[in-house]
């Protein structure tokens, strides 16, 4: 209770500070806080440096590291500034700064009366992505996540989102409340680089090597035969972004369930590490993607 109210404390009072201070400032301050949390914490900047060396050869440069880790840092601070900031925001005024590339892919499913499945990753700020595609497309997008060690601090998300048109369901049960989404005509929208048991993954190829990979896009996709729309969103200054949406992975279903799978999900991966390639600082290096 006391964790809660020392949380929910902090949310105001950033709150009440991403709306007094000029964007200029708050970009100074991210970075800021971006650079202290990179050299501060040892093991993530470990885990940064190490997932860089394998996916990269040659390596890159220690400058670069550095350069690419802070960012990592930077959207993650973005991402939950967004989130703070957008808290009373109306629906119109999120849109103001985000405009769309491939747009027309989604318009053409609606336009057929065709569900499907959007596929994405911690890259930008994801959180503005998925409430920007609701937004902008007038639908309801159902994101699977973790719930928040803080049952006050969950609330308070979960209110946020479902204003913009954004629901969620918990990881723990994320098949069944997928389904159910589904059947009700929701888009799913999936960050398939989060974390997963290697149990519970496929394996892919990824920047060259061996990584574990949520299949639970490709599950979904064959099941209800829903093709999987990938759609990243990036940014160059923190105040403007652009949300790209790439061709769409069509849904396969034979006879050979454990190819199918493997052929879908490998098509994930393919196509992230296309966009990471595009710019690398946008991408959440802070994962162990490669276990």
């Amino acid at each position: 209770m006391i964790l809660d109210t020392l949380y929910l404390g902090l949310y105001k009072l950033f709150g009440f500070l991403l709306w007094i201070l000029p964007a200029g400032v708050i970009r100074v301050l991210m970075k800021g806080l971006a650079w202290f949390a990179y050299m501060v914490s040892a093991k993530h900047r470990k885990i940064i440096q190490s997932n860089l060396d394998l996916a990269y050869q040659p390596p890159v440069g220690d400058k670069e590291k550095k350069e690419i880790g802070i960012h990592a840092f930077m959207n993650l601070i973005d991402t939950v500034f967004g989130i703070i900031r957008r808290d009373g925001m109306r629906t119109d005024d999120v849109l103001e700064n985000v405009s769309f590339a491939g747009g027309e892919i989604i318009e053409k499913y609606q336009k057929e009366g065709k569900n499907f499945i959007l596929v994405t990753g911690h890259y930008g700020n994801w959180e503005l992505l998925s409430q920007s595609i609701a937004i902008k497309f007038n639908l309801t997008l159902v994101g699977v996540g973790r719930k928040l060690d803080s049952d006050l601090m969950d609330k308070v998300l979960k209110e946020n989102r479902e204003r913009f048109n954004v629901e969620m369901v918990y990881k723990q049960g994320a098949i069944k409340g997928c389904i159910k989404s589904i059947n009700e005509g929701k888009v799913i929208g999936i960050l398939t680089d989060q974390g997963i048991r290697k149990s519970q993954s496929i394996e892919v190829d990824f920047f060259g090597r061996r990584a574990s990979h949520t299949p639970l896009a490709s599950i979904l996709s064959r099941k209800f035969d829903l093709d999987l729309v990938p759609a990243y969103i990036s940014t160059e200054d923190y105040i403007h972004y652009k949300v790209k949406i790439y061709e769409p992975i069509k849904a396969l279903k034979t006879e050979k369930q454990e190819e199918d799978l493997a052929t879908l999900t490998q098509a994930q991966a393919d196509i992230m590490e296309q966009v990471i390639k595009e710019d690398p600082k946008q991408w959440f290096w802070m994962h162990k993607r490669w276990k």
